[in-house]
């Protein structure tokens, strides 16, 4: 792969040396002539000191991403290193009968630009950058080699990302044999069919698993309602934790339809529940109030850039504060939001102000964020991008 030489602007090595991973284009100086999407560049700051190396994306904002601040050969060994030790996080904290988890967390396991989840003997690997996806034939044999047991590696290049590193969208089987349509997965005991290929991002949302297993706690002789439900994983959770009734709201009727083949798996019958194919906002606005012990918001990413927070937290705060009418005195609401642009301490402001125009008192009972397969590195701090609120709902 063709090397190339990066200089820095004065001054602006500062979150290089700090070991962050993502290099600005506005922070870059000069950089040889001949480059391309994906070469690897060596970085030196404008005193000519050597920084690290990483890979470029000339298009993107994020010009490059760092994988090592030493001048080191990005070959196989490298990749079999970074990869052998996020498997080794993974086996030390995996919860028993639990075969789908992240097995690559992009910045937060070292590797930007690639996310690997893992479903049961199947491996969705999202790619984003052209660098990665450069580097495919060596993080591709690595995998597959740690993992005997893996049958094969589908490849999910569709994000938004990817258009600014002149990708095109890549949805394929780049080793091993074809992806099912359907996966059926463990997580906890729990059983769950996962569409790798036509699911949201790699097909089932892994980042809730320790929150899903809090409410199952909470659901004994519950009513529960569960929004932006995709394929029923909160509801699951909840009806077999012994919830009196589960009402699972999804726009998708796919994801409706895999939601009541999730609940028959588990032994559970479908009919004593209720499944609603309705946008979430029309739906709690007409619903009767105080009807619910527990009512789950798992939103998706309402603000996916800097621009869209504002409108973000409109949104986020008309749904929690509907969502709070919702629930009866001392129930429960559980609230998440998937947005890294939003932060945890607006989270809780705009919680606050759903709070007080829909009239109520809410006690913060537990924070939820990222599980063990979701690290979050230090040097990266906009890598943490889920919190939650598990909250109870009192009249003021």
């Amino acid at each position: 792969m063709k090397e190339i030489k990066v200089i820095l602007k004065a001054e602006r090595e500062k979150p290089v040396e700090a070991r962050h991973p993502w290099i600005f284009s506005g922070a870059i100086d000069l950089i040889d002539d001949d480059h391309a999407a994906g070469d690897v560049v060596h970085v030196y700051s404008s005193k000519g000191q050597f920084l690290g190396k990483g890979y470029l994306s000339p298009r993107s904002e994020i010009a490059v991403r760092m994988l090592t601040p030493h001048d080191e050969p990005l070959d196989r060994d490298f990749f079999k290193k970074r990869i052998e030790g996020a498997l080794e996080l993974r086996n030390t904290f995996m919860p028993p009968d639990t075969n789908a988890y992240r097995l690559i967390n992009s910045e937060g396991d070292f590797l930007p630009g690639l996310i690997v989840d893992r479903y049961g003997s199947y491996l969705a690997a999202q790619v984003m950058t052209a660098g990665m996806e450069r580097f495919q034939p060596l993080w591709a044999e690595v995998l597959k080699e740690a993992l005997p047991a893996i049958k094969g590696i589908y490849k999910k290049g569709d994000s938004s990302e990817r258009d600014a590193e002149d990708l095109q969208d890549s949805q394929e089987t780049i080793w091993g044999g074809e992806c099912p349509d359907v996966v059926e997965i463990k997580e906890c005991g729990v059983k769950f069919l996962v569409d790798i290929k036509r699911g949201q991002k790699t097909g089932f949302f892994l980042d809730q698993r320790e929150n899903r297993q809090t409410l199952r706690k909470l659901a004994g002789g519950k009513k529960v309602l569960n929004t932006f439900a995709y394929t029923g994983g909160f509801s699951v959770a909840c009806a077999l934790g012994g919830a009196v009734s589960v009402t699972s709201v999804e726009a998708s009727e796919s994801a409706l339809n895999t939601s009541v083949h999730n609940f028959e798996i588990n032994g559970l019958d479908p009919k004593q529940h209720e499944f609603v194919r309705e946008d979430v906002f029309d739906y709690l606005r007409k619903i009767p109030k105080e009807k619910y012990d527990i009512v789950i918001l798992d939103p998706p990413a309402f603000a996916k850039s800097k621009s869209q927070v504002t409108q973000a937290s409109r949104g986020y705060k008309d749904i929690n504060l509907w969502a709070m009418k919702c629930v009866k005195p001392g129930g429960l609401l559980f609230t998440a939001s998937c947005s890294s642009y939003v932060s945890a301490d607006l989270f809780q402001k705009i919680i606050f102000a759903a709070a007080k125009d829909a009239k109520r008192s809410l006690q913060m009972l537990a924070r939820a964020a990222h599980p063990f397969d979701h690290p979050v590195s230090i040097y990266h701090p906009e890598g943490e991008y889920l919190k939650g609120l598990l909250c109870r709902v009192l009249p003021v």
